[in-house]
């Protein structure tokens, strides 16, 4: 090591924090210690770019995007910054000179509670591309002490637990006491009624570092991201509340980032969840007007320099808030002013067309806890509706005593758009068809991409050294040239590389299984770790949160169907098939648990059944999250997309499995379509099931039950699941019925089968029967497959943002290299400062 001035200078960076914060000399220390210190000893040289970074865009005043979500997951921040300053190898040699390898260190970090699934992912790909293309951007979000819940499953039975992602000091971030804001909340009534006294909550600024893939140069951005807390402000508690026994009411602003998506069934919870979404909402729109005024901005110039982005419609009241504050800021400004600054700096992301997912709010709710606010709304609600060409009830943002939150930015916003061509196709013509015809310029598509270099650079190194030795590694810095694989993908030395990388893949993510894939009985104890096959075995995945539209029901029965061919001796021909699902299902939501339940009997029939478990098994992993996906991606051949046609805005866990070399089988919904199209229908052999069109022409005159009738294979999966041969206890017949019921009878609050998950059946059948012709002929399955990674290029999350900066109308802002020189001199461990 003294060879190497760079790992002579972090191993000694390394001791002296160890010294410093723990007292510990380098041979007594813990791996949480020595995974501290690493940690602390990294963020001196992060530091100095990140201070650049910001610096830059102080001294060259370009305009900036805000970025609001309430949900990220960026999985470990360690393994990806690594990667991302290029020191992994140089911390493993430096970890050699401990007791701990790389892997024991990194094993350490917990995945960071802050989002729930996609949603969350997709906002954590963006940063990530966003401080890789040097774009002047922050995000803002909330700090969940408990994130959404670690799940864990009891034979069968989701059990929520707290996460505990902040049990011990998170190193990646910084306490900003400097930049706490204050929310406030009630204080008078527009309406006449009772005024109520205002509640000011104060809410403290966490800040991370998102780290940019560097350029060609080395040079690399930080983006920042900044979560809101009120859980660390004892000025939240109210003690004269507690001292009145009034416990409840005591903690209700402490606790209002405790937990991501307090469930909604209860009026508590919507208090709760309202709070959270005004908190996020008013502390960023603060924190933005202080950066802009502290550049020496005004109202006059805001528009010009302020680009805001909502991710989805959990932070609509930016509308309603932004106008105040104008107004508060330029008394003069009229409510038409304020709108048009406010719609020239906001733009929306539609995610989902389920009404269940497009926020409302009651009325009265959110004039009780925002008066301000809601008389804002009822202004531009009365303004926009004595115009005529408003007043259609479809375009109201007031509407039967609610607050549409997605009417409310369809009028705020600049730009309105989905995640994918068929999701913006249906979000303009059949969602919001008449705002379509009012704005129409406001409506456009901006495909979701993931980042690359996340998934495929980070999860699967061996897959990513087999692309630069082939093509160059110039698709780690743009995405489009892996498109030069396709040149490759009939060579069969490249074939059977990769092949065997699978293979390997599969071993490693087997290792990893049989330590996570965890089972437990009814009262919560490990029993086992799920058994596993071979890697000549196909290995298909559905890794997502559980719900009806994703249609893991589909999924499921057709392994019941395999089951019971294989037990009555149609086995012939048949391949070895283990399938994963894991995904969480929402606190209140029983069909989902229902259907999570179900997925977990299935899987203990597999296991149990000596004649059928050495060829056919389903893994149900809890606790899904994103570490977990990085040790399963390498190994996966099969990738389960399987949404009822039109009901998938996008998807992002498809582009991420087709990038690592699965092949998929799926619906044309979402990004489906358009990946096909990349790849090219020939190397996309396993699509099925109803168009959008069609699934949307289906339901009228709908019968499941003839479906049911005329499938004997379909008819006897249904009746077997009710039998006692696949239940133990009344419980479990009780969960079986529901879901059987569900398809065939439906009840009051949904018609039978409204996910089309029999009618798509025979078609799903027949597709998976493709997949295991296929898979037989192994040089042929993974020239498939290199063809499907090779048209990937144009999912990276890079070029989602390069299409979203045509809209936000940004350009980068490079580190200015006098600062980085500057501070590098001063402080970087790489020259030897």
């Amino acid at each position: 090591m003294q060879d190497n001035p760079a790992e002579t200078l972090l191993f000694r960076k390394l001791r002296r924090y160890l010294m410093v914060e723990y007292g510990k000399r380098l041979p007594y220390a813990s791996v949480e210690e020595v995974y501290q210190s690493l940690c602390k000893a990294l963020k001196e040289e992060i530091m100095i770019h990140w201070v650049a970074s910001s610096s830059s865009i102080r001294k060259h005043q370009p305009r900036i995007l805000f970025y609001l979500s309430m949900e990220y997951l960026p999985g470990g921040f360690t393994n990806n910054n690594l990667v991302h300053i290029g020191v992994k190898n140089l911390v493993g040699k430096v970890l050699q000179q401990t007791p701990f390898t790389l892997q024991e260190v990194l094993h350490v970090e917990k995945d960071p509670g802050l989002g729930n699934g996609g949603l969350g992912r997709l906002a954590s790909c963006f940063l990530d591309s966003l401080a890789a293309l040097q774009m002047p951007a922050i995000g803002y979000g909330l700090r969940y002490q408990y994130g959404i819940f670690d799940q864990e499953i009891w034979d069968g039975v989701q059990v929520e637990r707290p996460d505990r992602w902040l049990l011990r000091e998170n190193p990646w971030e910084f306490r900003r006491d400097d930049l706490a804001r204050y929310v406030e909340y009630s204080g008078g009534s527009c309406s006449g009624k009772s005024s109520t006294r205002a509640t000011s909550v104060r809410a403290i600024a966490y800040d991370y570092p998102i780290i940019g893939f560097p350029s060609r140069e080395n040079d690399f951005s930080v983006v920042t991201l900044r979560l809101w807390s009120t859980k660390e402000s004892p000025r939240n508690f109210a003690l004269q509340s507690y001292n009145a026994g009034e416990f409840g009411q005591a903690g209700e602003n402490t606790s209002l980032t405790d937990v991501l998506y307090p469930s909604d069934h209860h009026l508590a919870g919507k208090r709760i969840r309202l709070k959270q979404e005004f908190l996020l909402v008013s502390a960023s729109l603060q924190d933005i007007f202080r950066k802009h005024f502290s550049r020496g901005g005004s109202v006059a110039t805001f528009a010009d320099k302020v680009r805001i982005q909502v991710n989805d419609t959990h932070p609509g009241l930016v509308i309603p808030e932004l106008m105040r504050l104008l107004m508060e800021q330029a008394p003069d400004l009229s409510l038409e002013e304020a709108l048009a600054i406010t719609r020239s700096v906001t733009s929306y992301t539609n995610h989902t067309i389920l009404q269940e997912a497009l926020e409302e709010w009651d009325e009265e709710k959110v004039e009780e806890l925002l008066p301000r606010q809601y008389a804002l709304v009822k202004r531009l609600h009365d303004t926009l509706t004595k115009d005529k060409q408003y007043q259609e009830p479809d375009l109201a943002i007031l509407h039967k005593g609610r607050v549409r939150m997605a009417h409310l930015l369809l009028h705020g916003s600049h730009r309105v758009n989905g995640v994918a061509q068929l999701h913006s196709d249906i979000v303009r013509n059949d969602l919001f068809p008449k705002f379509a015809a009012l704005y129409p310029e406001k409506f456009c598509n901006v495909t979701n991409g993931v980042s690359h270099r996340k998934w495929l650079l980070e999860a699967n190194p061996e897959l990513a050294h087999l692309l630069t030795q082939r093509i160059g590694d110039g698709w780690i810095y743009d995405f489009a040239e892996v498109r030069k694989l396709i040149e490759h993908a009939e060579d069969p030395s490249l074939q059977e590389e990769f092949l065997a990388i699978k293979a390997r893949g599969k071993e490693k993510m087997f290792s990893f299984l049989q330590k996570k894939g965890l089972l437990r009985d009814a009262y919560g104890s490990v029993t086992s770790s799920h058994p596993l096959l071979g890697p000549d075995a196909l290995f298909s995945v559905q890794i997502k949160r559980i719900h009806e539209y994703k249609r893991q029901l589909l999924h499921i029965l057709h392994l019941v169907a395999l089951y019971l061919e294989r037990k009555e001796g149609a086995s012939s021909g048949r391949i070895a098939r283990m399938a994963l699902i894991g995904g969480k299902a929402a606190p209140g939501y029983k069909k989902a648990k229902d259907i999570l339940r179900f997925a977990s009997l299935v899987s203990r029939k597999l296991r149990e059944d000596l004649q059928t478990k050495d060829a056919l098994l389903l893994l149900v992993l809890e606790n899904y999250n994103v570490s977990k996906t990085m040790q399963i991606l390498p190994g996966v051949d099969l990738s389960e997309q399987i949404s009822l046609a039109g009901k998938e805005a996008s998807g992002t866990g498809n582009m991420k499995l087709a990038m690592n070399g699965a092949l998929t089988i799926g619906t044309d919904d979402g990004a489906n379509v358009e990946m096909r199209q990349e790849v090219g229908g020939a190397d996309w052999p396993f699509c099925f099931g109803m168009s959008a069109e069609e699934a949307k022409q289906a339901r009228e005159g709908y019968d499941p039950k003839e479906i049911y009738e005329q499938d004997p294979l379909l008819k006897q999966a249904l009746d077997w699941i009710v039998s006692s041969s696949f239940t133990t206890v009344p419980e479990e017949r009780e969960c079986a019925l529901a879901i059987r019921d569900s398809l065939l009878e439906g009840d009051a609050t949904s018609p039978a089968d409204p996910y089309f998950v029999l009618k798509d059946f025979r078609a799903y059948y027949e597709a998976q029967q493709r997949v295991e012709t296929l898979f037989q002929n192994r040089p042929l399955w993974a020239k498939h497959a290199l063809k499907n990674i090779a048209g990937m290029g144009s999912f990276s999350s890079d070029r989602s943002i390069r299409d979203y900066a045509k809209i936000w109308e940004l350009t980068p802002c490079p580190v200015d290299q006098e600062i980085l020189h500057e501070l590098s001199q001063e402080f970087s461990f790489f020259s030897g400062g």
